[in-house]
């Protein structure tokens, strides 16, 4: 596809952290809530919540501007097929992380890209295996003092202090952890005709 300097660019996204990722590519973008109920169907796996969410939020804001690209995001934390969202608060905070130490941990995070214009629509999928240390209660209430994750599927929030939870991980793109995995934005955008890098 030809690059279209007409399509403005759009994050379907109220997630400060992913509107710090894309600012990253220093393009130009607006940021639009999406307004999508986030509630899990039933019987629906983590990795296709995430992939089903990320579609229905970059959908929603492309049918209200038709004309722009426009980018989905969304992250479950996957613990043994189990879906871990946004904490809240805190008493669900220190249950997901009590649940999580020692174990292995996948973080699914799907990234759609949608142009109603051109009908176009890519989504594809991150995956960031995380191990986590085996963890102190003590430990984990002064992480969630200090950070206040609240906002962060499955508490973790690694950008931050939640770094220091972590044994290993395991994944093909940096960013993707944090909540927009910008090697595959950055295709995505190329094949939606976005200019990802300025002109010569």
């Amino acid at each position: 596809m030809t690059f279209a300097p007409d399509r403005p660019i759009i994050l379907a996204s109220t997630s400060a952290y992913r509107k710090q990722l894309l600012e990253r590519l220093r393009i130009p973008f607006e940021v639009v809530a999406p307004e999508v109920d986030e509630t899990q169907l039933p019987g629906e796996r983590p990795q296709q919540l995430a992939c089903r969410l990320a579609m229905a939020k970059a959908r929603a804001v492309a049918h209200r501007f038709p004309l722009a690209i426009v980018i989905g995001s969304d992250q479950v934390a996957d613990l043994d097929g189990e879906a871990l969202g946004k904490p809240l608060v805190h008493a669900v905070a220190v249950a997901q992380l009590q649940r999580m130490r020692g174990q292995l941990v996948v973080f699914q995070t799907a990234v759609a890209v949608v142009c109603d214009q051109d009908r176009f629509a890519q989504i594809d999928l991150a995956q960031v295996r995380v191990r986590f240390r085996d963890l102190g209660d003590a430990e984990i209430e002064a992480y969630l003092q200090a950070e206040q994750p609240y906002d962060c599927a499955g508490s973790a929030k690694s950008e931050g202090l939640g770094i220091s939870l972590l044994q290993t991980i395991d994944n093909d793109d940096p960013t993707a952890l944090v909540g927009l995995p910008l090697i595959r934005t950055c295709r995505m955008l190329r094949a939606a005709g976005a200019r990802v890098l300025p002109a010569p």
